[in-house]
């Protein structure tokens, strides 16, 4: 039974403030449970790939806008764009995650994806670039991966069942960093090999994988116990879910907290890592980010691979702050490190870090959420985990301009340690008062799932 909201087909998820023997676990699902779905392998290595395209278009696109525009202030909103639909979009394609096929959401994804790049091909070719087209086409990028997230989340469960959920979503998380890592490398040869307009084209091909297995497989994402969602899917109505989750104390801790790791760092690393490399001593500038790059990609696929293969890590609520303290910490000490033999292992430890404590909490915010609105919470989840990452825009970005990127990148860092550490507090307290103020759910008349 979990401990966390004593539903018996639960994994269980303890308070903070109880010790491991508190509660009544149950048994962990086997070393990469996941893989033995023939469905879910083949999707996990779908995604990796269509990740890895994702990355690939970004090096070959930004090179190519900042070549033409030289522009700082279009650089900056290559960021912003990528994660503003995650902001504003995400609880709404949650709903549509609810209601429809997930197998056509996820095409319809990677064919906005496609067609993104394509336009970019012919761009590319007829020397007609302009910025505001360069704008429009990195707005439909974002989106695209704003689609791609809530159905993938539904289909994960509905291939392999609750019992090797969380397997699921480590390995899917895993290969989504495998992508990231692979990306940049794949997208510079294709630049340096091709040019910017073939290479573009020749990575719709890794979008494809993807695209022909959701016209094959027979999951829906509704498989298993199907709720049919009746009401109409609107954008304000599916941000009702906003006030809903505040029932449920340790799903909105969740939330919260994956999206305090994106607010504080997010996607601030990679923006302070040429800065922190160009400081580094006993090597050539060059040669640190590289190291240092490959290093950031490394602590995910490496999480991933620890934490499946050796079940360390327990899904826990403990565990889920533990982990995104260690991930503060790291980065701390990365941000305040002046060799790249100390910061590349700090970046590793980071990696694995924040690895772990993504996939936990995605792993409690499915368990927790219910059914007719799973789709929904996870889109809300997926506005704490990405949209929030326009956050380390300011915190890092904007603040660094003022102190300095090392000086800013650590005290957002401390900050994110900080509020880890009021949560926890907060958590352990309210338990202590009402344990049983964690156990309500988004929708009380949601039915009780089935087994898997």
């Amino acid at each position: 039974m979990c401990a966390a909201c004593g539903v018996p087909t639960h994994v269980a998820v303890l308070e903070p403030d109880e010790s491991p023997g508190a509660g009544q676990p149950t048994a962990q699902p086997a070393k990469f449970a996941a893989l033995r779905n023939s469905s879910c392998r083949w999707y996990l290595g779908g995604a990796a790939l269509s990740m890895m395209a994702d990355n690939i278009e970004h090096v070959i696109t930004y090179w190519v806008i900042w070549e033409k525009f030289h522009s700082p202030a279009l650089t900056g909103f290559e960021v912003i764009s990528h994660w503003v639909p995650y902001l504003l979009l995400s609880p709404y394609f949650g709903a549509l995650a609810d209601r429809y096929d997930c197998r056509k959401l996820i095409q319809a994804s990677q064919a906005l994806f496609m067609a993104v790049s394509l336009t970019w091909g012919i761009l590319f070719a007829t020397g007609s670039l302009t910025v505001w087209n360069a704008c429009v086409l990195l707005i439909l990028h974002g989106l695209a991966g704003c689609i791609w997230s809530p159905p993938e989340q539904l289909l994960l469960e509905d291939f392999v069942g609750l019992a090797a959920l969380p397997s699921a979503i480590r390995l899917n998380s895993t290969g989504r960093s495998l992508g990231i890592l692979c990306g940049p490398v794949v997208g510079s040869v294709l630049l340096i090999g091709l040019g910017p307009t073939h290479g573009i084209w020749v990575n719709i091909a890794f979008y494809l994988p993807l695209t022909i297995l959701m016209a094959r497989t027979k999951f829906t994402g509704h498989s298993r116990g199907e709720v049919i969602v009746h009401q109409r899917v609107g954008v304000l109505a599916a941000a009702r879910v906003f006030r809903e989750v505040a029932r449920d104390r340790v799903l909105a801790a969740m939330i919260i907290l994956a999206g305090l790791g994106s607010f504080f760092i997010g996607a601030a690393m990679q923006t302070v890592m040429p800065s922190i490399a160009s400081s580094t001593t006993g090597i050539s500038a060059s040669t640190a980010y590289t190291v240092l790059l490959f290093a950031n990609g490394l602590g995910g696929v490496l999480g991933g691979l620890l934490l499946e293969g050796t079940g360390w890590i327990k899904l826990t609520v403990r565990a889920a702050l533990l982990s995104t303290l260690v991930y503060g910490v790291s980065t701390v000490f990365f941000a305040l490190s002046h060799n790249y033999l100390v910061a590349a292992p700090l970046l590793v430890i980071g990696g694995i870090a924040n690895l772990a404590a993504l996939s936990i909490t995605m792993t409690v915010v499915q368990l927790r959420a219910p059914r007719a609105k799973k789709g929904q919470v996870i889109g809300l989840y997926g506005v704490g985990a990405n949209g929030m990452r326009m956050g380390s825009g300011f915190t890092v970005g904007l603040f660094g301009a003022v102190v300095g990127l090392r000086p800013a990148l650590g005290w957002s860092s401390a900050a994110l340690c900080a509020c880890v550490a009021v949560l926890g507090v907060y958590l352990a307290v309210t338990a202590r008062r009402s344990p049983a103020a964690g156990s309500g759910t988004l929708d009380s008349s949601a039915p009780e799932r089935e087994p898997a």
